[in-house]
């Protein structure tokens, strides 16, 4: 599905975006290797250090109705800067945080920063690439695997010393991007239209992404309750676990990229999400009921399924309905992270309600609600199928939070 010609030659714009885009994806996990170690450093519950993953994803559903209106008006290189620019100052306080409140407001700012950002850069890439937009979302989705895989290492390398210490280092890094980008990225053409705040709900009466968005916000709700909850679960130093998020990024990464366009092309789409979001219901069940070495295997093969759903979410979401890509994604995000906020608040919750193997039941119950919309709502949801590659090969965005 994806083509790999022209994907490493790229003008330096593109190399700047890709990278920045790498270090805003890390910034994501993180901080899963060290929550133990903030909750430890901040005397904080695990149920309050998980709001970390809460503040910054509620806010980060609420940005996608603004990055369309944003950046639409001030363009997409402005908007790229701006996000980074938050993201430097946010993370950089978060570092100096004295207390857990005060970290889970720092984390609100950096997760507006951040949608700023990667909600523009996939458009900034795809107008600036060589090769077409295949090579430039190839590019993009090789990004955001990598981010995702070397955030959970550079956050056990650097919080070995002090949970501090990657909070820094990660606004060393995007002021780096900044920099880059500033030097190396001209302004892009802004859309003939402006984007209203109300278009991304508008988008959500169609049917096919109303129900995009519905199973995805679903499998969210699985895929936070594996990254938020889980690193209390294994309990391990801030070593072992970025180890395991690590292996658990690099199989996100390889099925994303790799593995799942060519499962799509033999089976097609929804059989294929159908199939991921069953048996990753049921390795989170085996992860919450097996003994320590399993959950740990459990934890690394999620990476597999979470990589193959991404990939077909977001082209389902893409392609499924008349918006335009950037207005249909932005409708899309702002109903499926907030499940990506609510997982992380409610999983301690239940642990202390039942026992610790109950929040990994409701994960699995939710990724087969998941796969129930899929079942349902199959008409919906290939209706324009056909038409993905064709219409969004020529089509103009000012970005998408994919994946």
């Amino acid at each position: 599905m994806h083509s790999s010609t022209g994907v490493l030659r790229q003008p330096k714009a593109v190399w700047a975006t890709a990278g920045a885009s790498v270090v805003a994806f890390m910034g994501i996990g993180l901080v899963d290797p060290i929550l133990p170690s903030i909750a430890e450093g901040l005397d904080a519950t695990a149920g309050q250090v998980s709001l970390l993953f809460t503040s910054y994803f509620l806010i980060t559903a609420i940005a996608m109705l603004l990055t369309g209106f944003v950046s639409s008006r001030i363009g997409g290189r402005r908007t790229l800067l701006l996000g980074l620019a938050l993201v430097v100052v946010f993370a950089g306080l978060s570092g100096t945080s004295g207390s857990v409140g005060e970290l889970v407001g720092f984390r609100a700012g950096w997760g507006l920063g951040n949608a700023l950002f990667v909600s523009t850069a996939l458009a900034v890439i795809v107008g600036a690439a060589a090769g077409g937009s295949a090579a430039a979302i190839l590019l993009y989705e090789s990004a955001l695997g990598l981010g995702m895989a070397c955030g959970p290492l550079l956050g056990a390398l650097l919080g070995d010393a002090s949970w501090r210490y990657p909070f820094f280092g990660t606004a060393f890094l995007m002021a780096v991007g900044f920099l880059c980008i500033t030097a190396f990225l001209k302004e892009q053409p802004k859309p003939a239209r402006r984007t209203s705040l109300l278009d991304p709900l508008r988008a959500l009466g169609h049917g096919g992404l109303a129900s995009a968005a519905t199973s995805a916000f679903f499998y969210n709700y699985t895929f936070f309750t594996v990254l938020a909850f889980t690193p209390f679960v294994l309990n391990m130093s801030p070593y072992r676990s970025g180890a395991v998020f690590f292996a658990w990024g690099v199989l996100l990464a390889v099925f994303s990229v790799v593995v799942a366009p060519r499962m799509q092309a033999r089976f097609g789409s929804l059989k294929v999400l159908g199939g991921s979001l069953v048996l990753l219901a049921l390795d989170v069940l085996v992860l919450g009921y097996g003994d320590h070495t399993t959950a740990v295997v459990c934890t690394i093969l999620s990476g597999a399924f979470i990589g193959v759903n991404n990939t077909v979410y977001t082209e389902l979401a893409l392609g499924v309905s008349d918006a335009p890509r950037p207005v249909a994604s932005a409708g899309y995000n702002f109903v499926r992270w907030f499940a990506a906020a609510a997982a992380p608040y409610f999983a301690p919750k239940i642990e202390e309600w039942t026992d610790v193997h109950i929040p990994f039941v409701v994960a699995a119950v939710t990724a087969v609600l998941g796969a129930g919309v899929v079942v349902v709502r199959r008409k919906a949801l290939t209706a324009r199928e056909e038409e993905l590659e064709v219409r969004h090969a020529t089509e103009d965005g000012v970005g998408v939070f994919a994946n």
